[in-house]
């Protein structure tokens, strides 16, 4: 199976260590990755072998919609975000999809799944201030999403015994 993970940009760069980047302020759930998976070992596979990444896969059309959906949210280099995340995760699904093919199926499932709106419909916007439960964010998402997401999250630096933000969404 595969697992498609989102992000909340303001959260991962909060916590980036690559702080001599200009970050991205962007306000919208992006791709992080899709990740081949396996039952017994849901981390695995990773770092495959197979066909490197060729920048000459991705068309100038792909290449102007990843750049919204999957930009490299700590850095200006998408092309490289991209590359990582082919070289490590996406050789693990070549007997499925081909460079091309996983790039595009990422694109489409951030279209059909994509938690910004699907949270905004249940009248939850990403704030300073306000908060919300797990079942709060959950339950829009399973009802479109027909599975139960993962919720990443990491302690609020302010205060982190009692805050926890939102991270990334995986399903």
């Amino acid at each position: 199976y595969f697992q498609f993970v989102q992000q909340w940009p303001p959260v991962t760069c909060r916590f980036s260590s690559r702080t001599r980047y200009q970050h991205r302020p962007l306000q919208i759930f992006t791709i992080h990755g899709l990740w081949p998976s396996n039952y017994s070992n849901p981390t695995m596979p990773s770092n495959c072998i197979g066909l490197q990444f060729k920048k000459e896969n991705v068309s100038p059309q792909l290449r102007a919609k990843l750049e919204r959906s999957w930009p490299n949210v700590e850095s200006r280099n998408d092309t490289r975000f991209w590359e990582g995340e082919w070289n490590k995760h996406g050789t693990c699904s070549q007997q499925t999809l081909n460079q091309m093919q996983y790039f595009q199926r990422s694109y489409a499932m951030w279209r059909s799944y994509n938690i910004t709106e699907i949270l905004k419909n249940a009248s939850i916007v990403p704030s300073a201030t306000q908060t919300w439960k797990y079942s709060d964010i959950v339950s829009p998402i399973k009802a479109v999403t027909k599975t139960t997401p993962v919720l990443r999250c990491k302690p609020d630096p302010v205060d982190p015994k009692k805050f926890q933000l939102l991270h990334e969404v995986v399903f």
